[in-house]
């Protein structure tokens, strides 16, 4: 017969739920790295960018495969913050833009959206974001075909004279046009 000692078994079943926890974290660092290596996958096949660097640099500006069409956005973003907050009619032009670009309502990039209009973006956001385009823009993927910087800059020309002017018609901003000299020249810069 068998003599049961508490203390081994006591210690025994500590060293088997220790190991039972390492392998479930082990397990969820997997699954975690695999969920990573996916989306980064999606992101590529979005973008056309295969540089592990810019790709994770999307991840670090919170793309997702379902927010990524939010990024043709942000330079023309960041000219309706140029005067300090997105006005109504900007506002309009933006959401117009993003149906227009398949971005549904309520959908995760909608939302954060209409979180960039309330809140301005870090100017690193804007930095980055702009970099990625450019990167994009040189990437001879066909995934990117509807995106040229010439519409890009033709679309933050419309957001800028969308509040200015004679009954908010026409007129660009001192800020503003700063602000659309430096998207061109980073969207066209090789």
């Amino acid at each position: 017969m068998a003599e049961h000692d508490g203390i081994t078994d006591n210690a025994r079943a500590r060293e088997e739920e220790y190991f039972r926890k390492r392998d479930r974290e082990l397990i969820e660092r997997m699954r975690r790295a695999s969920g990573a290596d996916e989306m980064r996958r999606q992101l590529e096949a979005k973008t056309g960018l295969h540089d592990p660097a810019l790709l994770r640099d999307l991840e670090e500006l919170g793309f997702t495969p379902s927010t990524i069409g939010l990024l043709p956005l942000v330079p023309i973003l960041q000219v309706a913050w140029a005067e300090g907050g997105v006005s109504n009619a900007e506002r309009k032009l933006l959401v117009q833009l993003a149906r227009s670009r398949g971005i549904e309502q309520s959908s995760a990039a909608d939302l954060r959206l209409a979180e960039w209009m309330d809140r301005r973006p870090s100017a690193d956001v804007f930095t980055r974001a702009t970099r990625l385009i450019r990167a994009m823009l040189d990437s001879p993927s066909d995934e990117r075909s509807d995106l040229s910087a010439d519409d890009l800059i033709k679309y933050c020309e419309r957001i800028a004279s969308a509040s200015g002017g004679i009954l908010g018609v026409g007129s660009i901003s001192a800020e503003e046009r700063a602000t659309l000299g430096q998207i061109a020249s980073a969207l066209k810069s090789k």
